[in-house]
C-alpha cells in the first residue's frame, strides 16, 4: 500500500507520539503532530513534518477535548487520525467524531470500542465466543444485596469491579460479608468519579495469578493472534515489566489462549491492534477473561521483537483499507523480549513523581529504547510520568534477562529520578530470574527491599 500524499494526525504525546511518528513515515505518510502548549518542545513535535496547538496544558483542555481535538485535526487537513494510547484512545465518541468529520480513525469501529469498553458487555462477549471468564454475577450488580447473594453463590475471595474500569481504578477485593458490605459503596464511588460510571460486576478473585495477555490484529472480518506476552509484574496494579512470550505457558495452553483470542476478536469484527487480558491460574492451567483493550499497548514492543512485526505500521495500514495481511501460518515467534517501563519517578521515595530537565544520556548498545526524550529537554509536570520503554530480545528467557542486566548497567539519564534502580535490583532478584512472579509478586517485594536511589 502506497500512503504517500496521504497525512496522518497524531492525537497523542510523549514516547507513543514518537513512536507513532517513525511507523507513519516509513508508510510514506506526512506526520501532523497535535500538542499542548506545555509539549511545544516535545521531541514528538520536532519530528513531525507540521505541528499544531490543540489547547492549554491541562489535558482536559486539550488532549481529552474531543471537539477540539476532531476540529484541529480536520483544519490540518488529516486524512486519518491516530490515537495511541490512554487520552482518547478508548472513547468511542472520539472515534465516532472523527469518523463523522471525513477521516480515518485508527483503531476499531466506534461500536467496539463502546462494547468491549464496557467489562460487562466484553464478559458476555466472551461468554459467546466460548472464551473461558471466571465465576462471577451475571452482569451488573445493583447494589449490596445482589452482591451478598453471587458472594453465597461462588465464594470468597471476590473481586469487585468497575463496570467501565481500567487502570485498576474501582477493584475491591472482599474476602468476608462484611467486606462486600463495606466495599461496594467505595467501588461505585471511585468508579463513577473516575469513568462517570458507577455500575459494578463481582467475579471470583484467582491468587496467586500470573497476567497473561495476547496480541491480535483483525481487519474487520478476520483475526489472527501475535502471541502473548506476560505482564505479571505490577505495582499497585499498574504493569512496569512485561515479557514475551510467557515462559510460564506450555504449547497446549499457549495454543488454548491465543486461539480463544481470535475467536473473540473475529466475533466482534475486530479491526486494527487490541489485546486481550487473562489472568492464569498455574495450579489449575485454567485462563480467565478480564477485558479486551482496544487500542495499542504500552507493552507492544516485545510482541514486536519476537515476531519481526511492526504491530503500529500494520494498524495504520488496515485503517486505511488494506485487507489484513498476515495469515496465522505466517506469524512465528522467535527468541524472548523483555521490557521494563522507565518513569520519572523516585523509587527510594514511594515513586515520587520528578519531573525536571534532562541531562546527559548514554544509551545501551543492544537494547531498543523507545523513548521521548533528548538531552536538554524541560520534562512538563503535568501528565502520566513514562518517559520511556527499555526493550531487549534473546535467544531464550536466560539470554534476555543477561540482556536486560547489562542494558540496565548501560544506559543513563541525567539529571532526573527514575525507575531505573528498581529494574537493576529486579533483574537480579533469584524468583524473577526463575520466573516465579505473580501479580501480588512485586508489592510483597517492595515491602522488604530498599531500592539505591543512585
Amino acid at each position: 500500500m502506497d500512503l504517500t500524499g496521504k497525512s496522518l494526525f497524531i492525537a497523542n504525546r510523549g514516547e507513543i507520539a514518537v513512536r507513532i511518528n517513525r511507523a507513519a513515515k516509513a508508510l510514506g505518510l506526512s506526520v501532523i503532530q497535535g500538542h499542548s502548549e506545555a509539549d511545544a518542545d516535545m521531541l514528538a513535535v520536532r519530528m513531525a513534518d507540521r505541528a499544531v496547538e490543540l489547547g492549554p496544558p491541562a489535558a482536559n483542555k486539550s488532549y481529552l477535548d474531543v471537539a477540539r481535538v476532531v476540529a484541529v485535526a480536520k483544519e490540518a487537513g488529516a486524512d486519518a487520525v491516530h490515537p495511541g494510547y490512554g487520552f482518547l484512545a478508548e472513547n468511542a465518541s472520539f472515534a465516532a467524531a472523527v469518523e463523522a468529520a471525513g477521516m480515518i480513525f485508527v483503531g476499531p469501529t466506534a461500536d467496539t470500542i463502546s462494547r468491549m469498553g464496557d467489562k460487562v458487555a466484553a464478559r458476555e462477549a466472551a461468554i459467546a465466543a466460548e472464551v473461558p471468564t471466571s465465576p462471577g454475577s451475571d452482569g451488573r450488580i445493583e447494589g449490596v444485596d445482589e452482591g451478598l447473594k453471587v458472594a453465597a453463590a461462588i465464594g470468597y475471595p471476590l473481586m469487585i469491579k468497575a463496570a467501565a474500569g481500567g487502570g485498576g481504578r474501582g477493584i475491591r477485593v472482599a474476602e468476608s460479608d462484611d467486606d462486600l458490605r463495606r466495599l461496594i459503596p467505595q467501588a461505585q464511588s471511585e468508579a463513577a468519579a473516575a469513568f462517570g460510571d458507577g455500575g459494578l460486576y463481582i467475579e471470583r478473585m484467582v491468587r496467586d495469578a500470573r497476567h497473561i495477555e495476547v496480541q491480535v490484529l483483525g481487519d474487520g472480518s478476520r483475526a489472527v493472534h501475535l502471541f502473548e506476552r506476560e505482564c505479571s509484574l505490577q505495582r499497585r496494579r499498574q504493569k512496569v515489566w512485561e515479557e514475551a512470550p510467557a515462559a510460564c505457558l506450555s504449547d497446549a495452553a499457549r495454543t488454548r489462549v491465543c486461539d480463544a483470542s481470535v475467536r473473540m476478536a473475529e466475533a466482534v469484527n475486530y479491526r486494527g491492534a487490541g489485546t486481550l487480558e487473562f489472568l492464569y491460574e498455574p495450579e489449575r492451567d485454567e485462563f480467565y477473561f478480564m477485558e479486551m483493550n482496544t487500542r495499542i499497548q504500552v507493552e507492544h514492543p516485545v510482541t514486536e521483537m519476537i515476531t519481526g512485526v511492526d504491530l503500529v505500521q500494520e494498524m495504520i495500514r488496515i485503517a486505511f483499507g488494506e485487507p489484513l495481511r498476515l495469515a496465522q501460518d505466517d506469524v512465528s515467534m522467535s527468541g524472548h523480549s523483555i521490557e521494563v517501563r522507565v518513569n520519572a519517578e523516585d523509587p527510594s521515595n514511594n515513586f515520587m513523581p520528578f519531573p525536571g530537565l534532562v541531562g546527559a544520556m548514554a544509551m545501551p548498545a543492544n537494547a531498543r529504547f523507545d523513548t521521548m526524550l533528548y538531552e536538554g529537554y524541560a520534562i512538563p509536570p503535568f501528565y502520566d510520568s513514562l518517559l520511556g520503554k527499555l526493550i531487549v530480545h534473546g535467544a531464550n528467557r536466560e539470554a534476555a534477562m543477561n540482556a536486560l542486566a547489562t542494558a540496565l548497567d548501560e544506559i543513563r539519564i541525567e539529571g532526573l529520578k527514575t525507575t531505573l534502580p528498581l529494574f537493576r535490583a529486579l533483574v537480579r532478584d533469584a524468583d524473577i530470574r526463575a520466573d516465579k512472579a505473580t501479580t501480588s509478586y512485586l508489592e510483597t517485594w517492595l515491602e522488604s527491599h530498599a531500592i539505591d536511589a543512585a
